[in-house]
């Protein structure tokens, strides 16, 4: 599978824990490789009940122009905690040269405990495509037309 494989450059900032991995994949067909929580050696972090935190991983990266990285929820941790990616998916967009950092919130009624080295999501590389907006008089009809949410039936 070598032959899909685009380079993404990854600068460690200084606190970066260097015995911690870059991200990776787990399995040879996985679409995210994940990524993990950088707030020192020994250290955790205690998100409360309705709060969001900026979880930081310690990783810059030089994106390609023409992709994204998507930062998607891990589905282990959305399963066995109360913790959700609040902005998922988020954008690191190609120009963006700070550090990455995950943006969890706790949607529980406990406190939820991330340490140092958790893996707190996966990042998913994929192509953009921009669109020209344009102002026009008026959109072409459609069967639907300007019906909303739930109005093309229950099921």
């Amino acid at each position: 599978m070598t032959e899909n494989l685009i380079d993404v450059k990854i600068a460690p900032c200084d606190h970066f824990d260097p015995s911690l991995e870059l991200p990776f994949y787990q399995t040879a067909g996985a679409a995210g490789a994940d990524i993990r929580a950088c707030l020192g050696p020994g250290e955790s972090l205690v998100i409360p009940p309705g709060k969001r935190v900026l979880i930081p991983t310690g990783l810059t990266m030089e994106i390609p122009v023409g992709f994204e990285i998507q930062v998607r929820p891990r589905s282990g941790l959305s399963l066995k905690t109360n913790l959700l990616v609040v902005n998922s998916p988020g954008t690191i967009d190609s120009d963006y040269r700070g550090e990455l950092k995950v943006i969890l919130g706790n949607f529980g009624a406990v406190d939820e405990l991330i340490s140092h080295g958790d893996r707190v999501a996966q990042l998913v590389l994929a192509p953009v495509t921009q669109a020209r907006f344009r102002s026009v008089a008026s959109l072409s009809d459609t069967e639907r037309g300007a019906g909303g949410f739930g109005s093309t039936g229950e099921n």
